[in-house]
């Protein structure tokens, strides 16, 4: 472990290991992953996090106000790279710090955790331009097909990426899918990353290209089900950092202060005690002299 502790220590500095160090950090990660199940169970105490997108900055801004790790037990939903200055710092970090502390940190998959999204925005071209090469990217595109695909916390809350699916009744249809792969276009899994909650009845095709759009009724009936008092997700920009709706029957959490460093929103983590009592801490953009160099991106697609 002094080993994963020197990494942790480099990358907090914004620091990369070399590409040999990553693969093997890779392998460890996977190793601990591969255990874990589609609906991973989390103990509380827990804080949850939304969106990171790469902003690095931010993320040591998120371990102030949250607490480090392992002091404080971690689950994130997903979205780690892309968009942001230093995906690979940020995605790196996580999984060493999953690799020191498995028990401590809780990782689930994005629609960002992708090979095909992370070529279009930025994750792709950032390990070229920072290693030389392809292979960072495959270490770290080959974790994200192990990475589970949701969360439950004390039986009560069920944390996912995106949201729901039509064709998902019960967590014992997600817990029995084959996630070792790419996210498929359409289907279950691609409806657990892609969907979003809105203000309607029933599901409709969402606008974004990928998963659906469900409303409050489905969300009851789906929380009824499973026994679940609530679902935490994240996916969506919140200006205000997180968003309550449906009854507080969902919330979503976003965790990415003035995302893409010119939306202007605040940003939110959500603590869970061990009464089930919820606590939302909302933080702001780290000072700008702490972000790295910009570079060329591709112009956001909110949608995505």
């Amino acid at each position: 472990m002094e080993q994963i502790d020197r990494h942790i220590e480099k990358l907090l500095r914004c620091e990369l290991i070399k590409e040999s160090e990553v693969k093997a950090l890779c392998i460890k990660a996977r190793e601990i992953l591969v255990e874990e199940a589609n609906v991973q169970r989390v103990d509380l105490p827990v804080t949850i996090c939304g969106d990171i997108h790469g902003q690095f900055s931010d993320l040591k801004e998120l371990f102030k106000v949250g607490g480090e790790c392992p002091t404080t037990n971690y689950l994130f939903l997903g979205d780690f790279v892309d968009r942001g200055f230093n995906s690979v710092e940020t995605f790196l970090l996580l999984i060493a710090l999953k690799v020191r502390y498995p028990d401590r940190i809780t990782l689930i998959r994005g629609n960002h955790e992708s090979r095909q999204i992370t070529q279009v925005y930025g994750f792709y071209d950032e390990c070229i331009r920072k290693f030389g090469s392809v292979n960072v990217w495959r270490y770290c595109t080959e974790i994200f097909d192990y990475l589970s695909l949701s969360a439950v916390i004390d039986n009560r809350i069920f944390c996912v990426h995106g949201g729901l699916s039509p064709s998902i009744n019960s967590l014992d249809q997600i817990r029995t899918m084959d996630r070792k792969q790419e996210v498929p276009h359409d289907g279950s899994m691609c409806d657990l990353l892609w969907s979003d909650p809105e203000e309607m009845d029933g599901w409709n095709i969402s606008p974004r290209g990928a998963g659906f759009l469900f409303g409050p009724d489905i969300v009851h009936q789906f929380n009824t089900v499973n026994k679940l008092e609530l679902i935490c997700r994240a996916h969506q920009l919140v200006m205000e950092g997180y968003k309550w709706m449906f009854n507080e029957s969902l919330v979503t959490v976003w965790s990415a202060p003035n995302y893409c460093y010119r939306c202007g929103n605040v940003a939110a983590i959500l603590e869970v005690d061990e009464n089930m009592q919820k606590h939302f801490k909302v933080f702001d953009a780290a000072p700008p002299d702490q972000h790295s160099t910009p570079i060329k991106r591709t112009p956001p697609e909110y949608f995505l």
